[in-house]
């Protein structure tokens, strides 16, 4: 009689187990019951049911990420591979219609293949150059739209879609490479000319100058003044404790040391 109490006890501690599960944080509980999807979404917590006609089934809505590699049509008619990365999540009221609509494989059912075809109608509108340069945003964010536009009213928010490790054709890498090597060096010849020309501009707002100031005293020098000048020479000098000689024509003067004579 024991052994049967014990058998008992545990078959109904198991029983109540297994009518029993707990709803997590970012994920919502659909119950499906004889077959049929209980419209309203079940929140974290505990939650009991009957496990002989009750089921139930956990939807993540926090977000999920879908790592694909997906190769690009481009405009020129080339192929770009691309690893993609798709972040999106489930609207846990819409929950339970996706369970029933779709079911639990809906990133296969529906959110890959209307990825695929948004790509390839995006990627199509760019050059494969386009897709390794800053345009990338740009088209990042037009796949994201057109899926968002497709997916509208099913339940599923894309919140990004990033094209990472992007791999051009061989020859159009080698094409770019060169393109950008080309551009550097006209940059570096425009700067050592930009460089030449700022020095030329220099010169000749030095030679300028010069050539102001020569004429301002030019101009300055007047015969009354060079006379002025004369006289105030003589004066030094008479004053000077040296022993010269000078001659002169009155009008400017020329210095003889008497040491040298």
């Amino acid at each position: 009689m024991k052994t049967h109490g014990i058998i008992l006890s545990v078959g109904l501690s198991l029983l109540v187990l297994s009518s029993c599960t707990v709803v997590r944080q970012g994920e919502v509980g659909v119950k499906r019951t004889l077959g049929k999807i209980k419209p309203a979404p079940l929140m974290e917590g505990a939650k009991g049911f009957n496990p002989l006609v009750t089921t139930i089934i956990k939807v993540p809505t926090r977000t999920m990420n879908i790592e694909v590699r997906q190769p690009l049509p481009s405009k020129e008619g080339l192929t770009v591979q691309s690893d993609v990365s798709i972040l999106y999540r489930v609207d846990g009221q819409q929950a339970p219609k996706i369970i029933e609509q779709i079911g639990r494989s809906y990133e296969e059912v529906v959110i890959l293949p209307v990825f695929r075809s948004a790509v390839a109608d995006i990627s199509s509108r760019y050059y494969a150059k386009d897709m390794h340069t800053g345009q990338r945003a740009e088209i990042e964010k037009a796949i994201r739209e057109l899926m968002m536009t497709q997916l509208k009213g099913r339940g599923f928010e894309i919140e990004s879609v990033l094209l990472k490790s992007i791999a051009l054709p061989a020859g159009l890498s080698r094409a770019i490479e060169e393109k950008l090597n080309a551009e550097q060096d006209a940059q570096r010849m425009q700067f050592v000319l930009d460089k030449e020309r700022q020095e030329a501009q220099r010169r000749v707002i030095e030679a300028e100058g010069i050539r102001d100031s020569q004429k301002i005293i030019n101009e300055g020098l007047t015969p009354m003044l060079i006379k002025f000048k004369t006289i105030e020479a003589f004066n030094k000098l008479s004053t000077s404790p040296n022993s010269k000689i000078i001659v002169t024509s009155g009008d400017s003067p020329l210095m003889l040391s008497a040491d040298k004579m």
